[in-house]
């Protein structure tokens, strides 16, 4: 049930590879974690009729699948060519021009979906277009008219990107799309939502606002990708905490600050969440030969597992599944890469918070129960949760200890499984007393195979069952 214990969880984004008969549950038996919905591309309907699909074949393999719904975020994006594409050499004179028809691109101009960039941009800033594969300098901004060198060309198609290096564009990060999107969201309950190109904690409670007022209360992911949210420590921390999860999207981000800065930035990124208690997912390229070939590369590997070593909560596929050869194959192979990194001593050691004072009953169960679990001889945590956030606390620190979240509720154990080295199981306590609860739990806990008679395991829960944030107990059982 568990999956061979892999503790990194896997986001696979759903397409037209995923519709193939039979494939998406051949996804699930492979493990995916969380399917991700990405509204930049599909219908609503095509969505609500995937997001169906995942629920009921999950249920029917007994197994919890998370659903991440990901919004599209502002468009800043050149217009069409009148012949589809156009090659530029290094020093062309070349127009951005809010005025050229949106087909009507040529070899000297081209017009642009995004009309605030002529505001935004003045003579020496540097534009980055189809994801920095070509560079253009700004010569000067006539009225709504970008003129610009070549400096580095190639082939230039339609809709491509714009990014601007260092950042700086006024894009507001929600769009009446977006909008409308976290209707669609809410009536597929998703259960979390992912903003694109926040660059203030700002836009995220804007965000989480808009999701309360459609009626969904789910989980905020933030996805870092503008050079704005990573500028200093204050604005990223101020991100993170205004979050739930933040995803290293390292596609725009990579452009905006530039890709040799991106490793740094990645461990940065992840060990601050962590150490403010929010998830991480690690995005963008994991396995992208693997949309073709039935292997990834070495490199693809590594990435992989610097990403698990770095103590990220999940790893993340978009092409590789979307529309690749062989989505379940990707996800089987991506898994086994998780397990090996996960052996490495980096994954299953901490001195998380170790310096620190804790402010809340639960919390200190949570981090007290890992230091048990790290340093005693017990072979699992179950936590009885109502909200999933003493094993969110639990999760922050490294370790190679399995933690099963036990709960009632369903929105709480599709929502933790995003949370590395967390396995969410039902459960139900209607009428019975504490004795009973400790019995049913470890008979539970001997069923997943995870323990036997004579071990023991520790357990968490709350005096008054039903309150949120209400574990206040600890308690080291002997498995009978």
């Amino acid at each position: 049930m568990f999956n061979g214990l892999r503790r990194t969880k896997i986001v696979a984004t759903l397409g037209p590879a995923t519709d193939r008969e039979g494939e998406m549950e051949k996804m699930i038996i492979a493990g995916v974690d969380v399917v991700r919905i990405n509204m930049s591309h599909g219908s609503p309907e095509e969505h609500k009729l995937r997001v169906q699909n995942v629920r009921e074949l999950a249920e029917k393999l007994d197994r919890q699948v998370g659903v991440l719904v990901d919004l599209q975020g502002p468009k800043i994006r050149i217009g069409r060519f009148s012949e589809n594409k156009i090659i530029l050499a290094d020093g062309d004179k070349f127009s951005l021009d809010n005025n050229v028809g949106k087909n009507d691109g040529n070899q000297r101009e081209v017009g642009l979906t995004y009309k605030n960039l002529p505001y935004d941009v003045k003579s020496g800033h540097r534009l980055l277009l189809d994801d920095g594969r070509l560079v253009f300098e700004v010569n000067d901004v006539v009225g709504e008219r970008v003129n610009c060198t070549v400096i580095v060309g190639g082939v230039l198609s339609n809709n491509k990107g714009i990014n601007l290096q260092g950042g700086g564009l006024s894009a507001a990060a929600l769009t009446d799309k977006d909008k409308e999107d976290i209707i669609t969201a809410a009536e597929m309950n998703a259960d979390y939502l992912a903003l694109s190109f926040p660059r203030s904690a700002e836009d995220v409670e804007y965000c989480r606002s808009l999701a309360v007022k459609a009626g969904l209360n789910c989980s905020i992911v933030s996805k870092i990708e503008r050079a704005e949210a990573v500028a200093d420590d204050a604005t990223l921390d101020g991100i993170i905490l205004a979050s739930d999860v933040i995803m290293i999207a390292r596609g725009d981000l990579g452009v905006e600050v530039g890709d040799a800065q991106l490793p740094a930035l990645q461990k940065k990124m992840i060990k601050r969440a962590r150490q403010l208690n929010r998830v991480t997912i690690t995005a963008t390229q994991m396995m992208e030969t693997m949309i073709d070939n039935a292997i990834p590369t070495r490199a693809e590997v590594f990435d992989v597992a610097n990403a698990v070593m770095d103590g990220s909560d999940a790893v993340m596929l978009s092409g590789e599944t979307a529309t690749g050869k062989s989505p379940s194959l990707v996800i089987e192979t991506m898994g086994r890469i998780c397990r090996e990194a996960e052996k490495s001593r980096t994954s299953r050691e901490s001195t998380h918070r170790i310096d620190e004072s804790f402010t809340a009953v639960d919390e200190t169960i949570a981090m007290a129960t890992m230091y048990a679990a790290n340093h005693f001889g017990v072979k699992c945590i179950a936590a009885l949760t109502e909200s999933g956030n003493t094993p969110l606390l639990m999760s922050r620190i490294s370790s190679g200890m399995p933690i099963i979240a036990l709960t009632p509720h369903l929105a709480t154990r599709r929502k933790v499984t995003l949370y590395r080295g967390v396995y969410p199981s039902s459960v139900d306590y209607t009428g019975l007393d504490d004795a009973q609860i400790q019995a049913s739990i470890i008979e539970k806990i001997k069923a997943f195979g995870i323990a036997e008679v004579g071990d023991l395991i520790v357990l968490t829960r709350g005096e008054s069952r039903g309150a949120m944030g209400g574990t206040n107990r600890m308690e080291i059982v002997k498995v009978l």
